[in-house]
């Protein structure tokens, strides 16, 4: 059995607080971008046997997994579009664990797939036309008390994507469903 930090954070850690430069900001958007795809690719046709399966002991389903990526991607594209025309607004956290309880995970993984598609389409779309200059424009975190520069929430939501796609991703190693 896999140590469960690695189970838990199989990139490692986002390390919070680093400057990231613009072309580390189109590699990021780059990731982003290509997410909806790549997670389609790889869940997308799974059986329920395999989408109610927890990434580890413990862990999210990959079905509440795959609900829980479009609702932290959704709050991250309007949180983007806050920071790009408000000054250093402050946004509203949310309990992601809580919204892993409610009905909603417990749906096929259709709806929010389509959601991720379209939706990173949007803010890419978005990403892509900024110029260096709007990667310091920021939201306020209340939770975590400090601002935010876009450049960083980039890095953080590449991260993010990636992070939860290798759950899927290992856990189908580890079954031999790949």
């Amino acid at each position: 059995m896999q140590d469960i930090d690695a189970l838990r954070y199989p990139i490692g850690n986002f390390a919070y607080g680093q400057p990231f430069s613009f072309d580390a900001a189109k590699q990021h958007i780059s990731a982003i971008d290509k997410l909806p795809v790549k997670l389609t690719e790889l869940v997308g046709k799974w059986s329920d046997d395999r989408l109610d399966t927890p990434y580890r002991p413990g862990g999210w389903t990959i079905r509440q997994l795959v609900h829980h990526i479009a609702d932290s991607h959704i709050n991250a594209y309007v949180r983007t579009k806050l920071a790009l025309t408000e000054v250093n607004p402050t946004i509203t956290p949310y309990e992601e664990g809580e919204w892993a309880k409610l009905p909603d995970s417990t749906l096929d993984i259709a709806p929010s797939l389509v959601i991720l598609r379209n939706m990173h389409l949007r803010w890419v779309t978005i990403l892509e036309s900024l110029p260096e200059t709007a990667l310091a424009r920021t939201y306020f975190h209340p939770g975590m008390q400090r601002s935010f520069p876009l450049s960083e929430v980039i890095g953080l939501y590449a991260w993010h994507g990636e992070h939860h796609y290798q759950h899927a991703y290992q856990l189908a190693v580890r079954n031999g469903w790949l």
